[in-house]
């Protein structure tokens, strides 16, 4: 099932997947663990001195790659690890070591404080996907240090694992979409050996996964760091742990943003309803711009409708035969659906989306498949991050329904009548928490939050994967005289990193001068 991650985490991903560029995957040792002394329990972590040095490359499970760069005028990235409790009801208890990244503000004179920034997921890596982002912050480090993490069970901060890369690649070419008793068989068979897996190798620690203990980590690291509030930017899934985080530190929040909003009153069906409508959106612009370039659009079909046939029709006889991919790997329905939801991310990648189903439909499904692996975490070397791992993992102890495969498949029909493309994509993964070991904590997060604040609360209207309906909806929910809502009229997933000035002046005015936009500003 995609997932929400912010776009140009994900994108970097894919095009070294498309350019096939040379990577690098070093699991790097862990700087030394921070002195906590003093007080115990909960007060004595929080006493912790952080060892800050040199930022190593980054872990296979954080997606591999180089050490990062120095930012514009050579300043450093700087990492540690923080100590947590595992059980924050335990806090003299098991601890579990989360990793951070930051780069220092450039006007130590005028520093506000720490961001701390959540790109989505859940399971992206902050570490290593905050300085992919940094040119895009650039204004901001003016008066705050730029601040990341690994959320617990993701990249280095004890990382869920739950398959080799070799049974990844097994799993990933499977049929998620199945049509017959014998397929379901399959597909349910598959997902208990990956619970079992999951539950093999972090068994202890999958109950203390969730976004809540997320949201304690990163009160804790508040007080690390030496911040009176918490100056917050999330990113997609990044919106549901700041709403959450708000719900339980109301007094301690800061300057909060929310871009690319999660819905927080969708339980898993209305999210994957929702996430489903938003793609099949996305694809609808898509191919209008295709109708619109006239015969510089490569696809075949004058109108939508054609255009959208011709992607069904190419998927339904990937069903019935996978074509060549990479490699000795092929290509099927499901990683091409994959790889389509993939490119609609960003419109930047469509004209690798056309490129793709061109190439696809005369046999050659590389382009698609490179685009599915980086959905999937897979670098060019066949090595995966565990991003989908920690996806799963957090998922589903967050959220209490357990769908079958035969109760997903009852509501294939509403899946489909929002979308003839993702329908039976969205909708089948309903199943994917079914043989879980761990029960989930709720139906929806609560996200009220009364006494914080203002959180500024960006929607984009062409999202595929956070529709603009949650934006609404997270105001709605934060409550009387918290959520600030901003609309931006475009394309992606995200409205900051568009490029928007609209979006990009007002969100600066907040986060650096607290100046708050009137509620219901519209951009684009």
């Amino acid at each position: 099932m995609p997932i929400s991650v912010a776009k140009r985490a994900v994108l970097s991903t894919a095009t070294a997947a498309l350019l096939l560029t040379a990577g690098c995957s070093d699991d790097g040792g862990k700087a030394a663990a921070p002195e906590t002394g003093g007080p115990s329990g909960l007060d004595g972590l929080a006493a912790q001195k952080l060892d800050w040095s040199p930022c190593r490359p980054p872990s296979a499970a954080e997606g591999g790659g180089p050490v990062p760069s120095p930012l514009p005028g050579g300043a450093p990235w700087e990492c540690a690890f923080m100590t947590a409790p595992l059980d924050y009801a335990k806090p003299d208890g098991e601890t579990v070591d989360l990793a951070l990244i930051r780069a220092g503000a450039r006007d130590r004179s005028r520093r506000i404080g720490s961001l701390l920034f959540n790109f989505g997921g859940p399971g992206a890596s902050g570490v290593n996907g905050l300085p992919g982002f940094a040119e895009k912050f650039e204004t901001l480090r003016s008066r705050y240090d730029l601040v990341s993490f690994d959320p617990r069970g993701v990249g280095r901060s004890a990382p869920v694992e739950c398959a080799t890369d070799r049974e990844l690649d097994a799993y990933y070419a499977l049929d998620f979409m199945p049509d017959d008793a014998a397929e379901e068989r399959a597909l349910s068979e598959a997902q208990k050996k990956y619970a079992d897996g999951c539950e093999r190798d972090s068994g202890k620690r999958l109950p203390h996964l969730g976004t809540e203990n997320a949201a304690r980590d990163m009160d804790l690291m508040r007080r690390v760091l030496g911040d009176d509030k918490l100056h917050y930017f999330g990113i997609s899934y990044g919106t549901e742990l700041g709403g959450v985080y708000a719900h339980l530190f109301p007094s301690h929040v800061g300057r909060a943003v929310f871009d690319a909003v999660v819905d927080p009153g969708a339980g898993v069906e209305a999210g994957a309803l929702g996430q489903a409508k938003g793609f099949q959106l996305a694809l609808d612009n898509f191919a209008k711009d295709c109708v619109a370039r006239g015969d510089e659009c490569t696809l075949p079909g004058s109108s939508v409708a054609e255009i959208e046939k011709f992607v069904t029709d190419l998927l339904a006889s990937l069903d019935k035969k996978p074509i060549e991919g990479i490699g000795d790997r092929k290509l099927t329905q499901s990683q091409a659906t994959n790889g389509i939801a993939q490119a609609l991310y960003s419109k930047e990648f469509w004209p690798y989306l056309e490129q793709g189903l061109d190439e696809a439909d005369g046999g050659n499904g590389a382009l698609l498949l490179a685009l599915s692996d980086s959905m999937n975490g897979r670098d060019q070397n066949g090595v995966y991050s565990n991003i989908q791992s920690a996806n799963t993992a957090i998922n589903c102890v967050d959220y209490k329904e357990r769908y079958t495969l035969g109760q997903a498949r009852e509501r294939l029909p509403k899946f489909r009548a929002v979308s003839p493309v993702f329908g039976d994509f969205m909708g089948w993964a309903l199943s994917s928490c079914s043989s879980w070991p761990v029960p989930g904590s709720w139906d929806h997060p609560d996200v009220s939050a009364t006494g914080s604040a203002p959180i500024l609360v960006i929607g984009n209207t062409g999202d595929p994967a956070t529709p603009y309906e949650g934006a609404r909806a997270m105001v709605d929910a934060l409550g009387k005289g918290v959520g600030v809502e901003l609309t931006y009229r475009g394309e992606g997933h995200g409205a900051y990193n568009s490029g928007n000035p609209c979006v990009k002046g007002a969100t600066d005015a907040y986060l650096l001068d607290g100046k708050v936009p009137r509620s219901g500003t519209v951009c684009g």
